[in-house]
This record gives structure tokens, sequence and C-alpha cells, in this order.
């Protein structure tokens, strides 16, 4: 018995040996089977030589499913091309023949690979379409395709992998490659991606940016890397990436409010040294004047105290005693000075420190958001062919400056007003293939897209080798619309603009392409929404070529600040052309003409205040006013500004739906004094203050309350200089002033006075008597002397009441003398009154 037990124990683990390698023989991996290809010979395309397990899995598969029907010449699906009808009946038939049985393990695994292998697929058409050696480009497609038909059967994706079965069989049939066999590809090709797309949308994982990598979306194989090395790669959400952007930003104008607040310290710091200095010189002269005083009571004192020596005698008052106090404190007041001064420099140096931190870090954040403009290369590249198929023209897209990377959102908000330009370059641009071959062109229309970078801008060109714009038809349309009139003089490059205007449109007939007159005004606003221009040129008989200027990024943009009256206002620098400094001449001209020319284009002319509705705001008096040529476009401007504050990168916030309505309103931005600041487009204030001109005019809109109409003459606040040796007297009456609506300029001594003189020539001058290095006198004499200056008004203002002062201040030339303290109103009645008998 123990024997038979033996034997059969031994039996058993004979056939268990037996059975595990049977298994390990049939064993076989995804990979294997993905890589397993074995190419039918000719003559043989339906035998295809596939592993066991394969074919134990296809066939549990059709179990479950109708069998596909044999591929049928005269089918819908045998003739598909690539338009939208074509492409939806091919799909209705395998929806109708094929169910798909998903595999949620491995359909992750499928989706990644086929992220790879589907870009792959479109660049070896490409190659196939463009000449290339076709056995090696036919050789790379069918083990591409190969390879995606067994993944997407082992997934369960049976449409999509019939779908790639059906194109394969297409190749291997085959007699030639010609356009009509790359057409139906195209066509297949069309196919796999919408089948994919499906496939994607509720698999696809929500990410949207790879840290480190800076390539967004993500791949998923970079994923999986995730997974199993979480050192270098980690996943982050989209939204996440903006939050940190957006902090980044706040940090930065944190810093720029420190900044400020450093800038104000330092100033009060300056102002500091100087009082000290003159407190210095002052605790000097009381010095001396009470030694002077000690000296004189000398005889005396040796008169009285003729018995005391000299030495055994006390000298020294009360007042000498409380000027080495002072001096000593005057002392202290300076060490700390001193002190704040070099805690000034090292708060300044660590700040310009951490400067330099935030902006590398945001430009690393700003780095994640970027994706190469080569993302969409197949979207372009699809519209081409069904374009150019449904309008019966051949056309070739050549793509340049692929990998330039753009922000996420400007490639979202530009990529559907990019498609229709260049729907309007095969449709309009493009001749048909009889014209082409007539005009001695290629049949194949060109179409070239160039993606390129211009320090903190993206250039985007689409330009076509057609038969350019038709300006004589333009011009017409144009004064059909009232656009332009008969006798006005444009230039061609005027009427190539005229397609940015609403509802203009040359089209003879409405077709799915154009012809609607709604487009390019749409591409414009949208250009302009962004912060960004568009040009256009055209050469008849060659082409036309557009060119876009796209700001990198929509999260920080470089403005010019500026103020119009009181108000700060933000300009995006793309848009600026020229920053001119005019003499006060120059700038009357300029006001009076309305127009400034320079570079051999016209600019119109307009005040800043004014667009913004402003009718009371008065220019400053200068020696020189800013103007700041504009340029959108063709539409250009010559803007006169109050004042030139600085260029900045700025934080662009978000301005919500209200403001988002409102004409000339680009964006918004927080500067570091948490001063809210509107990024304003004035070209665009101009256009609708000429609207509501044009309204008003006609009558259409009587009771509406337009904005004011510019001065016909440059016209400036009365100016008053206030000269004076206390920063506090300064501070005081340079309030007052302002308040009543004088500009004021302030001069701390008759030397700094005289100096002003020459920029500026003020309609009052409020002068002190006592100051340093030259006083009221002598500056009222030096301005009665010049001739530029010598009718100018006078009032001065002093605590040196006697009557000997007043006298010599009335021969010298003063028209008022007041006291201090002064009266207001009797001051302000005195300004007012020299000021209107001086303009009179």
């Amino acid at each position: 018995e123990a024997e038979a037990e033996a034997e059969a124990e031994a039996e058993a683990e004979a056939e268990a040996e037996a059975e595990a390698e049977a298994e390990a023989e049939a064993e076989i991996t995804l990979d294997e089977l993905i890589l397993e290809e074995d190419i039918p010979p000719p003559g043989e395309p339906d035998l295809i030589a596939v592993p066991a397990a394969f074919v134990a899995t296809d066939l549990i598969g059709s179990l479950t499913r109708p069998l596909a029907p044999e591929i049928d010449e005269s089918s819908p699906l045998a003739q598909l091309i690539s338009s939208e009808d074509t492409l939806n009946a091919a799909r209705a038939e395998l929806d109708a023949t094929l169910i798909d049985d998903i595999d949620e393990q491995l359909l992750p695994i499928f989706i990644e690979e086929s992220e790879e292998l589907l870009p792959q697929l479109s660049h070896d058409l490409r190659l196939l379409s463009e000449g290339s050696d076709h056995e090696s480009v036919l050789q790379q497609l069918k083990r591409t395709l190969h390879t995606v038909k067994g993944s997407a059967r082992m997934s369960g994706a049976m449409r999509m992998g019939e779908a790639a079965h059906r194109m394969e069989s297409r190749l291997v049939e085959a007699v030639e490659v010609g356009p009509e066999l790359v057409s139906r590809l195209e066509g297949d090709y069309d196919l796999l991606l919408a089948l994919f797309a499906e496939l994607t949308e509720p698999a696809k994982p929500q990410v949207d940016a790879v840290v480190g990598t800076g390539a967004v979306p993500v791949v998923p194989k970079l994923l999986a890397a995730a997974e199993t090395d979480n050192k270098t790669v980690i996943r982050v959400k989209s939204e996440l990436v903006d939050q940190l952007v957006n902090q980044a930003g706040e940090v930065a104008i944190s810093r720029t409010r420190i900044e400020a607040e450093m800038l104000m310290f330092k100033s009060s710091l300056l102002d500091l040294t100087e009082n000290v200095a003159r407190l210095r010189t002052q605790l000097r002269e009381l010095e001396i004047q009470a030694e002077t005083q000690m000296q004189a009571r000398e005889k005396e004192v040796q008169e009285m105290h003729a018995s005391f020596d000299p030495l055994e005698f006390d000298r020294f008052s009360r007042l000498q005693e409380l000027t080495r106090f002072m001096a000593e404190s005057v002392n202290d007041v300076g060490t700390v000075q001193q002190s704040l001064l070099k805690n000034l420099d090292e708060s300044s140096a660590a700040l310009l420190a951490q400067s330099r931190m935030t902006k590398e870090l945001q430009q690393s954040l700003m780095r994640v958001r970027m994706v190469p403009f080569s993302s969409v290369s197949d979207r372009l590249y699809r519209l081409t062919r069904q374009a150019g198929k449904e309008v019966g023209k051949k056309v070739n897209l050549e793509l340049k400056g692929g990998r330039v990377e753009i922000d996420r959102g400007v490639l979202d908000k530009m990529i559907s007003p990019f498609e229709h330009m260049l729907r309007n370059a095969i449709d309009h641009g493009l001749e048909g293939v009889e014209e082409r071959i007539n005009k001695g062109k290629s049949e194949f229309g060109e179409i070239h897209i160039e993606v390129r970078q211009e320090g903190n801008e993206l250039v985007l060109l689409l330009k076509d080798d057609g038969k350019g714009l038709d300006l004589a038809r333009i011009r017409q349309k144009g004064l059909d619309q009232g656009l332009i009139t008969a006798d006005q003089v444009v230039s061609d490059n005027d009427l190539c603009h005229l397609i940015f205007e609403p509802g203009f449109s040359t089209a003879s007939s409405v077709t799915q392409l154009s012809g609607r007159g709604i487009g390019m005004d749409v591409v414009k606003n949208e250009v302009s929404n962004l912060g960004g221009k568009i040009d256009v040129s055209t050469v008849a008989g060659q082409g036309t070529t557009f060119v876009i200027h796209l700001p990198l990024t929509l999260a920080v943009a470089q403005v010019l600040l500026v103020k119009a009256g009181e108000r700060l206002i933000a300009i995006p620098s793309v848009m600026i052309e020229q920053v001119q400094e005019l003499k006060s001449e120059a700038l009357a001209r300029l006001y009076e003409n309305r127009e400034q020319e320079w570079m051999g284009q016209r600019y119109r002319f307009a005040y800043l205040p004014r667009l913004l509705g402003d009718a009371v705001a008065i220019p400053e008096q200068k020696r020189y006013s800013t103007v700041v040529l504009l340029r959108s476009g063709a539409e250009r401007i010559a803007l006169h500004v109050d004042q030139l504050v600085k260029n900045q990168e700025v934080v662009v916030k978000p301005i919500g739906p209200q403001l988002a309505r409102i004409p000339g309103v680009v964006g918004a931005t927080v500067l570091g004094t948490g001063e809210i600041v509107m990024i304003m487009n004035p070209l665009a204030l101009l256009a609708q203050t000429a609207q509501i001109t044009a309204q008003m005019q006609q009558g259409t809109d009587i009771n509406h309350q337009a904005q004011p109409t510019m001065p016909e003459q440059l016209s400036t606040a009365p100016v008053v200089m206030v000269v004076d040796d206390s920063l506090t007297v300064r501070k005081i009456t340079g309030r007052l002033l302002a308040r009543e609506g004088f500009q004021v300029v302030t001069a701390k001594d008759g030397v700094d006075a005289l100096q002003q003189l020459h920029d500026v020539k003020p309609a009052v001058m409020l002068v002190d008597i006592e100051m340093p290095r030259m006083d009221g006198f002598e500056l009222t004499r030096n301005v009665r002397v010049a001739d530029d200056t010598k009718h100018i008004p006078i009032i001065m203002i002093t605590s040196r009441t006697a009557e000997k002062h007043k006298k010599y201040a009335f021969e010298l030339g003063v028209n008022a003398y007041l006291g201090k303290p002064y009266q207001e109103d009797e001051l302000l009645g005195l300004i007012r009154k020299l000021v209107a008998e001086s303009q009179g």
C-alpha cells in the first residue's frame, strides 16, 4: 500500500509539472503581443499569422459581438475621405456592427501608447503626401497600424481596432501610392482620431501640467513615471498651477509695496539729513552769538570781581550750557540718522535679492503654463486637409517654429481665430488648381505658418502664395459701407485693414467656410483683448501675409504707467511705438493740427483725460510735455499724457463681466501701493468717442451725454511757485493751492528757484525772505532784471513784518507783502487777482 501511494504521488507531481510547462509555453505578454507582426505575403491579403493566445482572445470577443462585414469597395467606408459627413457615416457603420468591451485595467495603457503612436501616424502620412521614400514610409505605417490594432483589441476598443485593421488592409492592397490613396488614408486617420477621442474623454486623468518638464497637457507616459519615480516628475492640476502663479504675483505686488515704502523712507531720511545740517549751522551761529556776548561782558566781570583769578571764576552762563547740550543732541540725532541710512542700504540690498528670487520663481511657474505651438499642429493639418477638399483645392501646409512655447491661456483663446484665418486663406487666398496652372504656379497652394519669439512677444505669421487681396473690390465695398469717401486718399495698407471692419466681406456667395460678413473683425477683437495687434500686407498675384503680435503670457504683462489728470492708467507696452518730449510751442501746434506725423505715418491726436471723459483736467505747464505714439494694426494715435510714470511688469487681474463690456478696458492690475489700475487701450477709446460724436452730429442721440470734444487749443493750469526753505511751509501751501486747481512748483531757496525758472514760467511766485544760499530780496532782484521773468507777479510771505523790510521789498518790485501766519482767503484772493491781471 505504501508503494502504491508513492507511485500515485509521483504521477500527480509529474502531471502538475507537465501542466506548468504547457502553461509557460502558452503564456504571452501584452508587449510581445503588440510587437508581434507578420505581414502577409502578396496574394494572400486576408491571411495574417498571429499567436494562439491572440486568436483565442479574438474568438472570445467575437462571441459577444456580431461578425464584422467584409470590406466592400462600394461602401461609404471604403470611399472614406476627410469630410465631416463621410466621417460621421463611417463612424455610424462601425457603431452599427461593433460593440466596445473596454478592459478598465488595459485601457490606460492603451491610451498612453496611442498618444505616442497616433502623432507618428500623422507624421508618416505627411511624409507620404510630400513624396518621401514610399517604401520605408509604408512599412512604418503598417508597423504602427498593426500595433494600434492589436492594442485596441486587447483593451476592448473593438471599433478602433477594426478601423485600424481596415486602414492597414488598404495599405497592404495598395498597388501604387498616389493622391487618391493618401486622401483615403487621411480619412481613415481622422476616423481613428475621432474614435480615440471618445475613449479618452472619460478615461483621461484630469492633469494639465507636469512640474519640471513644462509640458501641458501632460503625456500619460509621464504619469506612469510619476507613480514609480516621484523624485523627478509629479502630477499637478492646472488649477493649482494657476493658483501658484497668482500667489507669486501677489508676492511681487507685496514686494513692490515694500519698495514704495522704502523709497518714501529714503526721501524722508534725505529731508532729515538736510534738516540736521541746517540745525548744525543754526546751532553754530547761536554758539558764536553766545561767545560774543560773553566777551562783551568780560570787562564788566573783571571790574566786579577783581580779587578773583580768571581761572577761578566760571564765566559760562546758562546760555552757553544750553548750547553745549543742544550740540550733543544734534550729534546724537546725526548718529541715529547715519544708522538709519546704513540700515536702509542693507534693507535695499536684501530687497533686491528677494526681487531676483521672486522673479525666478515667477518665471519657473510661468514655464509650467507654457505649451509648444506644435501641440496644435495636427489640428491645423487636419483643418487644412478638410478645407482644401471641401473647396476642391490642393493645399500644402508648412509649419515652422513649432517648438516655440506659448501660454496655454493665450493658445486656447487664439486657436479658433487663427483657424478662421487659415480657412480664409484657403477659401479666399488660394486659387483653384486650373487657375494656378494657367498662372504658371504649382497646382498645390502653399500656406506657411511661422511662430517666433521676439522679446516678450509671440509673433504668428500666416502667409499664402495665392492671388492676394482684391484692393479694388475692397475699396468699392468700403465706399458702399461708408467707411471711406470717394475723394479720400487711402493707401494700400489702409485698404487692407478695412477687412477688419465689422460686417465687411467681399465674398460674392455664402459658403460653409466664409461669406457671412463676420470673422476678421472678431479675429481683431480677440487679438486686441489679448493685448496684441494684427497687421496685414498683400502683393497682387503673390499672396497675403498676416502678422499677429501676442503676449507670451496672460498672467504677467509689460505696461507703461501714465498719469491722466490725477488718475493712473496702464497702457500695454506692445502698443507703444514712440515716446516724444515736446516743447510748449510744438505741443500747441499739435493741438491746432489735431494730428502728428512720424516715420511717414499720420497719428490722430488726443488728450488722454478727454478720452476718459474728464472735461475738467487741464495739462500742466512743463518745459517738455510727453506725447506717446500708439499703434494697433492700422490704427494710430498720438496721446498727450500728463505724466510718464514708469515702465513696469504687472500681474494682470480678472476684471469681471461688467468692466469687460466697457470699450477700451483690457484688464486691471494692483500696484505695490494697493492702488487698482486699469489697463486701457486708448485706440478703442478714441474709436468710441468718434462714434458717439458722429451720432450726435447726425442727431440720433441728442440727449446722450457724450464724452466732451477735445480742446482746439492748448490751455494749461496757472502755475504758482512756492519758494521757502521750510519743508512744512512748502507742503502746506502746496496742498492749499493744489486743492484750488493751481499747478504748484516748489523751491527750497533762491538758487533752486532761478534754476526752475528756466523750465517753467509761473503765473505767480510766493517768496520767503530768509533762505540759505540766496534770500528773497536777492531772488526778487534777479527775477526783475531778466527780460523773460520780470513780468512775473511776486507775493512775499515772511515773518519780518517791520516797515523797513516791507518798504525795501516794494522798492525791489514785489507786488504784495504778507506776514506769517497768513490768511488763506487773503492769499488766494491775491493770487487769483494777479493771475487774472497777467492773463488779461
